[in-house]
């Protein structure tokens, strides 16, 4: 089951039962910004097609992160302008074949071979720190606020709506994993909630509010405390 979300004037959550995923539209007056494409070719032609329901704007396509679940469905929005952070493009794929074989116990077969033969689309456009996008009468500021669920997180703001997409470093319970940075993790929020936003979007989940990600960053560090404390 999917269901658009409308966050504010041209801006909206897609969710997905689907691992519980949470994908992002922003429509400006020219273009529009895709935010993650889904896991696979079949969802992210899925996922196109629900936007083309919503704009015929031509889309650029912004990924948050590397994991599976966030970009490989990018294909079927080619062609056009991918954006990611500059350490993206060295990460995509190296969790293909352990989610292949997760979704073999479970199982999912057909996932199981969506995924292995779904296109890795490397991105186009990279940066560091920020960049901003001019969608037509609207921008929005792609940033990495600092190393957190992965060294590479993209956040997308859309300070006209009071609008922010933090993919997976905002999430209940935070998905840490080997290639996570908890340490810093809560400096990153820090800069996400230096912002102001009205309304958060996870990469997992409902949109929530700055309480709930100043409750995710106390918990990172008091985890991040514990950890060092047994080191």
């Amino acid at each position: 089951m999917t269901r658009w979300l409308e966050l504010g004037d041209g801006v909206y959550a897609r969710r997905h039962e689907y691992l519980d995923l949470t994908l992002g539209l922003v429509v400006g007056g020219e273009r529009c910004l895709v935010v993650d494409t889904g896991g696979d070719e079949v969802q992210g032609a899925r996922f196109a097609a629900a936007v083309r329901e919503v704009t015929g704007a031509p889309w650029l396509v912004a990924l948050t992160h590397a994991h599976f679940d966030h970009h490989f469905g990018t294909r079927p929005f080619l062609p056009c302008p991918v954006w990611a952070h500059e350490r993206c493009r060295a990460a995509m794929g190296a969790d293909r074949e352990e989610w292949v074989s997760e979704f073999r116990r479970e199982g999912k077969d057909e996932l199981a071979q969506r995924l292995r033969e779904a296109e890795l689309v490397a991105p186009t456009s990279t940066f560091a720190e920020d960049v901003t996008l001019d969608l037509g009468g609207r921008t929005v500021t792609l940033l990495h606020p600092g190393r957190g669920h992965t060294d590479h997180d993209v956040a997308v703001h859309v300070p006209d709506a009071d609008v922010l997409f933090a993919g997976d470093l905002v999430e209940a319970p935070p998905s840490v994993g080997a290639d996570s940075h908890v340490g810093d993790w809560p400096h990153a929020l820090d800069r996400l909630l230096a912002l102001r936003p009205g309304t958060i979007v996870p990469g997992h989940g409902d949109p929530v509010a700055a309480a709930f990600v100043r409750r995710q960053r106390e918990e990172l560090s008091r985890s991040s405390a514990d950890r060092c404390g047994s080191a």
